[in-house]
């Protein structure tokens, strides 16, 4: 059974892992693309895992007998303090529907409850169904605003939010 726990410098090698096979599985659930960061420097990953742990952000991984098999990370938007922005939420295929990425996203809420946030807010493509499903069943909702895909202008992103509440 797989294992969540935070992101830590010492898990930057992991971190790299499943970022980059996130990125070939799903290229259009992520803004950025494998080709960009799989030009990353080793000190380039230790930040993005020192971003994932520190005051800014807020960082999992779930492991499978030390195997990276998900990914779930959130930073807390520039303007807004109460307000978090989910990022990089991503299951191996052989996890999905498992509870995986249920367990990620509980343990990002859990977190962002600690820290006081209000509100947490993510992007979803409009040709991943799957994902949009997910998170409506976590409790998120359309929040009317949307954009284009920055990768592929034909596919749009809706925003969802979804408040975190004590308890």
């Amino acid at each position: 059974m797989p294992v969540i726990r935070p992101i830590t410098l010492d898990d930057a090698a992991a971190y790299r892992a499943v970022r980059l096979e996130a990125l070939q599985d799903s290229p259009s659930a992520f803004g950025s693309t494998w080709t960009r960061e799989s030009q990353f420097t080793d000190e380039e990953w230790l930040q993005r895992a020192r971003n994932m742990s520190g005051s800014r952000g807020i960082g999992y991984l779930s492991m499978d007998n030390g195997v990276p098999c998900g990914i779930a990370g959130a930073f807390f938007d520039e303007q807004d303090p109460l307000t978090m922005h989910i990022v990089s939420v991503w299951v191996a295929p052989a996890y999905r529907r498992t509870g995986v990425a249920r367990d990620l996203l509980d343990a990002i809420l859990l977190q962002a409850r600690a820290r006081g946030v209000r509100h947490l807010l993510l992007m979803v493509t409009s040709s991943n169904a799957g994902a949009l499903a997910f998170y409506q069943s976590c409790g998120f909702t359309f929040t009317g605003r949307t954009e284009p895909y920055p990768n592929d202008p034909a596919l749009i992103e809706y925003e969802m939010s979804r408040p975190v509440t004590a308890g």
